[in-house]
């Protein structure tokens, strides 16, 4: 099937080793973000979420407007507004920018401290359980005829409706992440799009099984989506000497006890246990900067435990290759994000985008000559 390919877009440049830079928000940037997205030919962008980051919502009905074609993927912790006024809102979005261009990314929580800023105290197995029900109840709220009562452990309702609905038969897309047991049970359920971290091939495929059967069990099927940060130059030796000054810029920054990422606008409150996914990822940094040949996990073991820090590196055809293995394993969506985040969303248009596109048709028509 065509591939989705989502970038990630922020109020004000920054990443692990650029320096932040300007307003916290900055409306000219997030346009010109936006607008370099749809122009590099992605489909879709994440807006980020943290307890102290700009509002998501916002954000996204900034980018909207900004561009013609581009799709939203907006970033949401459950627990903290009701879901039937984030369906509203997701609905009423959706409306006003056209139709099928918005969809929700569920996020648990793997920072206790980032959730306690907003006040949420409470444990990391209970709100996965209230994201699962959230999700059913957002669900329900988009697409019932009728006003309808819940009473769950979180939640309770009487007479919930909503008169707006998603604008398109498509609905609103719901995205999900985690890898605790916890997470896959809430996400085989209820997600459309299961995130998941750019670790080795043979750990993305077990997730891959596990999360698919898990699913069956549910009389359902999910999708997949893989989120990286590539790495690329016009010779290997070159794009390797960029992860190398990528990282050298990194540990300056924290050295310097400054930070580029466009999350962390306030710094943890205290060493915690960090979500099972990204613990992961440490776990494959502790065994060696570079896995499948070209996935370097360096920003991932000199930052710490911090999502999304995996980079394949190489030519733009040996990156797109590196990247279509997972396509083979069944994962049909990347997110794609870089350390210059800006500017490599402008080079990834030129090749990356085009090769990324063009390997997963080859591979469907492969595939389909052999199924005839």
């Amino acid at each position: 099937m065509p591939i989705e390919l989502l970038g990630m877009i922020a109020t004000t440049a920054g990443s692990e080793s650029k320096a932040l830079s300007g307003p916290v928000v900055d409306p000219s940037y997030v346009r010109d973000f936006s607008r370099a997205h749809e122009d590099a030919g992605f489909d879709r962008v994440l807006i980020g979420y943290s307890a102290s980051s700009p509002d998501g919502f916002a954000v996204a009905s900034a980018a909207l407007n900004s561009t013609e074609r581009l799709k939203v993927l907006i970033a949401h912790r459950p627990g903290f507004v009701p879901p039937t006024i984030v369906a509203r809102k997701l609905a009423t979005l959706d409306h006003l920018t056209g139709g099928g261009r918005v969809a929700i990314h569920h996020i648990t929580g793997g920072s206790e401290a980032d959730q306690r800023r907003d006040g949420d105290f409470s444990e990391k197995a209970d709100r996965y359980r209230r994201t699962g029900e959230f999700i059913d109840v957002l669900r329900k709220t988009l697409t019932s005829d009728e006003p309808f009562d819940h009473e769950g452990e979180f939640y309770r309702f009487e007479g919930a409706y909503s008169g707006v609905r998603p604008a398109t038969a498509d609905g609103i897309p719901i995205f999900f992440g985690g890898l605790s047991g916890g997470a896959v049970e809430v996400g085989a359920k209820g997600a459309d799009v299961y995130m998941l971290f750019g670790e080795p091939l043979a750990d993305v495929a077990e997730h891959i099984r596990t999360i698919r059967a898990a699913a069956a069990k549910e009389g359902r099927t999910i999708e997949f989506s893989l989120s990286t940060r590539p790495i690329i130059a016009d010779t290997e030796a070159e794009a390797w000497a960029k992860a190398d000054w990528i990282y050298a810029h990194t540990e300056r920054l924290l050295e310097g006890n400054k930070t580029g990422n466009t999350l962390a606008f306030a710094e943890p409150l205290r060493r915690e246990r960090t979500a099972v996914s990204a613990d992961r990822l440490q776990e494959h940094a502790k065994r060696g900067d570079v896995h499948d040949e070209r996935l370097w996990l360096g920003i991932t073991r000199l930052t710490g435990p911090s999502g999304n820090s995996t980079a394949p590196v190489g030519t733009p055809e040996q990156v797109a290759e590196a990247l279509l293995k997972y396509y083979d394993l069944g994962v049909t969506r990347f997110l794609i994000r870089g350390f210059d985040p800006l500017g490599d969303v402008r080079d990834w248009g030129k090749e990356l985008i085009p090769l990324l596109r063009e390997g997963a048709r080859r591979r469907d028509e492969a595939l389909e000559e052999q199924v005839a």
